[in-house]
């Protein structure tokens, strides 16, 4: 630690090589997160689906998840997508104009017993789908 009167600058450098040694402070330097995330850094992201699917979870559960394999607007990637709550995923068909947006698992990763879904539906042609799940709103026709 500097003890000077001129040591001001020592600090400086001191902390400067102690913050790449920070991960979120690194990868946020180097926006490690914009060149791997397929929605490009931004919050949310709207594709056309292309199938539905159910993905067995991993151990120690059982039991079959929910998922849409979508097709980003934005730049043609293909995500999976999960279906959140029950009978969410009767109201998706192929085809159909989602919105998703990020799962919130730690570290850019999954959630709990998913196996490899890092993203969410949030709404169908542009209407939120817990709406149209509970029967509130009605999803309009593409």
């Amino acid at each position: 630690m500097g003890r000077g009167e001129f040591s001001g600058r020592d600090l400086l450098r001191k902390r400067k090589k102690q913050r790449w040694l920070k991960k979120p402070w690194k990868r946020k330097k180097l926006k490690l997160k914009d060149k791997y995330d397929p929605l490009e850094g931004s919050p949310q992201a709207t594709g056309v689906v292309l199938e539905k699917k159910a993905l067995e979870q991993k151990q120690p559960h059982s039991g079959l998840i929910k998922c849409v394999k979508v097709q980003l607007i934005k730049n043609g990637k293909i995500i999976t997508a999960f279906a959140p709550r029950d009978g969410a995923i009767n109201q998706i068909d192929e085809h159909d104009e989602v919105t998703v947006e990020g799962l919130g698992g730690s570290q850019r990763g999954q959630m709990g017993s998913i196996p490899g879904v890092r993203h969410k539906v949030v709404a169908v042609n542009g209407v939120d789908l817990q709406m149209v799940r509970k029967g509130k709103k009605e999803k309009p026709k593409r």
